[in-house]
Order: C-alpha cells, then structure tokens, then sequence
C-alpha cells in the first residue's frame, strides 16, 4: 500500500494529567503515515486522486490545539478515528504522539505515543421472526449506518426461511450486509447486541424466537476462537439463510478456515 508521510508537526496544545499543563500548555509533535492507493495520482498529475497534505497538517492541528485531553493516548486514539472517518481514502493511519516537555524530573528527549489503526471488513447476518420483522431488520440496518465508525457499504435483499435448530416457531426474515467498521471484533460484537436489545431481544431459548439477531459471519480474514467470540461463525457454512443473503452481496467472500468462497459453500450445502 501506497505512503503519505508527515512527520513531526510541531503543536503547541493543552494536554496533560497535571492541571498546570492544561492551563499553559506545550508543545506536542504529531507524526502521521496514510496509507492510501496513489496510483492514479501518480500517472495523472491530479491533487484530486490524492490527499492534500496541506489540509491535513491543518487538520491535526486544529484537532490537537481545540481539545483537552488527560493522556496523549486519547489524543493519538480520537486523532487517527477523525483523520480515517473524514479521509475515504485511507485504509489504515499510523500515527505518533510525542510530548518532548513531559513533566517528568528526568532528562529525556521526549515521551511518545505510537498507533496503528485501519478499516476493517465485516460481515453481519440478520435474522427476526417476532413482530414485524423487516421493520427490525431495517432497523438494524439503519442504526449500524448511523454508528460512529462504521459504514454500511451493501445490503441483500430479505428472504423468508424456515427456522433453525429449535423449529417449534414462526418462520424467520434473513438478510446479510457488508460493513466497513474501525471496531475491533469485541466492541464490534458489544455494538451488535446493543442494537439487539434496543429492538426488545430476550434470550431465554437457544436458537429460539427473537426480535433481532445480528452475528458476525466474517471480519477480514481473522479467526478467533474466545469465550465469547468466534469468528467466522462456527456454523456459517452449515446455514443457507446465511450464505444466501451473503452470496448476493458478497459471493467471492472468502471463509479463512475452508479456504472456499460463500458462493462455493453454497453450492455444497445445496447439493
């Protein structure tokens, strides 16, 4: 991946645990490293098919001069989520967070905070059967738009399907959708069963009737095997209502552990 690089921007910012550096002040150093595909910049001379490093410099110090924060962890961490949500260009920033006058009663150069983040590819099903079931889905589908950091990028067309597992209930509305999210797994899944809960989900049955229920099919190419987490989802493969919708947005998505496509996963369970 290409490399926009800016390094040590000099800021004079209000940062600090101690009161006193909240109210003087000091200089930080901001170093920055975009990564981004300039391939049509560079063979058409364009600033539009590129970043103006000009209004990034702006950017982060307009950022790191308006706002307050105790720790420069907070700083580099809510720095990189604004220059990624508002640069659709950027797929991963790498930034640095140097406080050369830390009050520290030491000599030293500087003391520094170093980040990576970047935008992650998910894959969410959807599922309901009680109430009015496309309006819970619709739901969902419109408060994971509506979320900070994430990006609803495709959604599939509902389909009817029998129920899984416990059968003794109604028929379930599935869907798949495609997320852009800078979530990592755990918090993406906490965001996931809090739009559960804000559409009425119960737990109280395994597999059982529920109002709305969104699972993690794939995120990148990540496995993961926690106490409360796995991705890809263990049975993904096994559930058409699954690979249906997923096959409509996303037939070449590729299952980490079977190295085979949703389409190809498909076609098996199907014959």
């Amino acid at each position: 991946m290409d490399k926009i690089n800016i390094k040590n921007l000099e800021v004079f910012a209000r940062h600090g645990v101690i009161p006193a550096e909240n109210f003087i002040g000091q200089k930080f150093s901001i170093s920055a490293t975009f990564y981004t595909d300039l391939r049509d910049a560079g063979m058409t001379d364009d600033i539009t098919h590129t970043l103006d490093y000009s209004e990034l410099c702006n950017i982060i110090k307009a950022f790191v001069e308006d706002n307050v924060f105790s720790l420069i962890e907070t700083v580099a961490e809510r720095l990189a989520e604004k220059l990624l949500i508002e640069n659709r260009g950027v797929s991963k920033i790498w930034l640095e967070v140097k406080k050369p006058w830390a009050p520290v009663a030491m000599t030293l150069e500087t003391i520094s905070v170093e980040i990576e983040r970047s935008w992650h590819t998910a894959y969410i099903a959807l599922g309901s059967n009680i109430g009015d079931r496309e309006a819970n889905l619709q739901f969902a589908v419109d408060a994971l738009r509506k979320a900070y950091g994430c990006r609803v990028l495709s959604v599939s067309g509902f389909i009817i399907t029998a129920p899984y597992g416990y059968t003794d209930q109604d028929v379930f509305l599935n869907g798949c959708l495609k997320l852009e999210t800078l979530l990592p797994p755990h918090e993406l899944l906490g965001l996931l069963q809090s739009i559960e809960n804000s559409a009425g989900r119960v737990r109280e049955v395994h597999w059982g009737p529920r109002t709305l229920d969104l699972d993690i099919i794939f995120y990148d190419d990540i496995i993961l095997a926690g106490d409360t987490l796995r991705i890809p989802h263990a049975e993904a493969h096994l559930r058409d209502f699954v690979l249906t919708p997923l096959c409509e947005i996303a037939p070449n998505a590729l299952h980490p552990i079977y190295c085979k496509t949703a389409a190809e996963l498909l076609a098996e369970l199907q014959s």
